[in-house]
């Protein structure tokens, strides 16, 4: 069958109702997030390669610009973002383009009909090429001018309310200052989104400049830079009410 385009939020409660035991893959993505480029062509291919070693597997993507309704219901906060479900149980969530780990994660919970195991995936000749950042029989693509880079910036550091960059993700921080920036956030009750900078150079070494700033985490509210820990920190202690007033000041 390949990969189902969900259209609307109706589309996607009928797919995942009538699922039965099937094992569901959800894929997140957005035009402008450059790791969904890649990650575009390897789900595709890997969606084609087990249609025919197992058609227990639906594949289903999403795009998350247009239909919020159902990224908020899973809490999708950066892309590519990839949930694996059978039975409207989550059984695994995976953040970033790491082709590996999604194959990893699918080979770990498909299942074929009979409740035996499914033929495991393997990442097909096409996806190794597209996940190499190349095409079978052409150039690697050229690295993106710093007006592209910018541009893609601007729309990563807009995409949310209050944008974090850092490193890992909320639920398994790389460093400590991510980690503590992650706790303040959550103990105000603040809704964000989150950008792994350790899954894309281009954006961890972009953002620097970009901020005027040359360490992570960066938080960004209403796309303007508002600082790293220490000074999220000296502004919650100016004002209780820090993130709320800076969301409604710059709106």
């Amino acid at each position: 069958m390949g990969v189902i385009e969900v259209e609307s939020e109706q589309q996607f409660t009928d797919l995942t109702q009538s699922s039965g035991s099937k094992l569901i893959a959800l894929y997140f993505h957005t035009p402008w997030a450059g790791p969904c480029k890649t990650m575009n062509q390897v789900f595709k291919t890997l969606a084609e390669s087990k249609a025919t070693t197992d058609p227990s597997t639906l594949f289903l993507s999403i795009n998350a610009d247009e239909l919020s309704e159902v990224s908020e219901l899973f809490d999708v906060s950066a892309v590519p973002y990839f949930i694996l479900i059978r039975n409207q149980t989550i059984l695994k969530e995976l953040s970033g383009a790491d082709p590996k780990e999604f194959i990893a994660a699918l080979n770990q919970f498909s299942e074929s009909p009979d409740g035996g195991a499914a033929q495991s995936a393997q990442l097909p000749a096409a996806a190794a090429a597209a996940a190499s950042g190349t095409q079978a029989g052409s150039e690697p693509e050229p690295e993106e001018s710093e007006e592209v880079l910018n541009e893609r910036l601007t729309k990563l550091t807009t995409a949310a309310p209050i944008m974090l960059f850092m490193k890992g993700s909320p639920s398994s921080p790389q460093c400590g200052f991510s980690r503590q920036l992650v706790a303040i956030l959550r103990e105000h009750q603040v809704r964000f989104g989150f950008f792994d900078i350790l899954k894309d150079d281009s954006v961890r070494q972009g953002l620097k400049k970009f901020s005027d700033w040359p360490t992570f985490p960066q938080l960004y509210i209403n796309g303007e830079f508002q600082g790293g820990l220490d000074i999220i920190k000296e502004s919650i202690e100016d004002d209780e009410h820090f993130f709320e007033n800076a969301v409604n000041a710059a709106s």
